[in-house]
């Protein structure tokens, strides 16, 4: 009997040690985005879980401001360094301004990978659109609807995030460099920090100054822009950036030509894998990896 009980006690505790074990596998995987209201964010999240539900021995959490602001990115970053993360997959808001907390999170062990907007500061990879390339893209297809119209020249206006998100101000940079040596005047641009109802006012100012076009950088962007073109009639060119039932709309009810959609769900899906290989102790990747994007207008919905 003595010699029964003492193998039952000797069996839970190895049972015990392996659960332990089990539990020590799981490791703490953390997304931070640029907010959380924004449906790009929600699909790269949605990648994310999808993957950790296919790996299943990674604790993770989506940890992000309800509004894009340094400050809180970085507290978050600082949340979720203090809550044992290993990874960190991060959108950076804006790329100066959360490096050094970045650094001290990479001095603390954790790994860092950039998923849409990178910050100035290394990471083991980069899943992201080629936003210049994009940029560019929406241009043309904006030079494209404007002749379609026999609309040869005019003014246009940018409705972007603000300043200083790498991902946003590379966009502009393509778009203004497809309408260099046009009869076309690019408009200073304004900020709305990807709030769709200051977008929407903004892109009504230009609408009112005898713009032609107006480019939307990014989601809550191209939502105001299309949305003070339905208020104006529609009579204005409008392109945009980003995916959303919103936009979809617009484009189909006509008040914007198309948008650069993007594949945020690749991005979560495969920061996750990438997380995954780098705490293995294998190669995350390829330092840089373009997650591509696809013009969506009304022939391609």
């Amino acid at each position: 009997m003595r010699k029964f009980t003492a193998l039952f006690i000797g069996c839970l505790l190895v049972a015990g040690l392996f659960a332990g074990a089990a539990a020590a596998e799981n490791h703490k995987v953390y997304l931070i985005t640029m907010d959380q209201m924004d449906q790009h964010w929600v699909t790269v999240n949605a990648g994310a879980e999808k993957a950790v539900a296919e790996l299943g021995n990674i604790d993770y959490k989506w940890l992000a401001p309800d509004v894009k602001d340094d400050a809180k990115q970085i507290e978050a970053v600082n949340n979720a360094v203090a809550a044992g993360a290993e990874v960190l997959l991060v959108a950076a808001n804006g790329p100066t301004a959360i490096s050094s907390a970045l650094k001290e999170a990479a001095d603390a062990g954790v790994k860092i990978i950039y998923v849409d907007s990178p910050a100035d500061f290394p990471a083991i990879q980069t899943l992201a659109t080629d936003n210049e390339a994009a940029g560019a893209t929406a241009g043309r297809e904006m030079l494209k609807a404007l002749e379609a119209a026999g609309v040869t020249e005019g003014d246009i206006g940018i409705v972007n995030v603000n300043a200083a998100t790498a991902s946003t101000v590379a966009r502009e940079k393509g778009f203004r460099a497809a309408f260099e040596g046009t009869a076309f005047k690019i408009l200073e641009t304004q900020y709305c920090d990807g709030d769709a109802a200051r977008a929407k006012d903004i892109a009504s100012n230009y609408i009112t100054q005898g713009c032609v076009g107006v480019f939307g950088a990014n989601e809550g962007s191209t939502v105001g822009t299309g949305n003070a073109i339905q208020e104006a009639g529609g009579k204005v060119v409008g392109v945009g950036f980003d995916k959303s039932n919103m936009i979809l709309d617009l484009i189909r009810n006509g008040y914007l030509v198309c948008t650069m959609a993007q594949n945020p769900d690749v991005m979560g899906y495969e920061g996750v894998k990438a997380a995954a290989r780098a705490l293995a102790g294998e190669p995350a990747g390829p330092a840089y990896v373009d997650t591509g994007v696809s013009v969506l207008n009304k022939d391609t919905l």
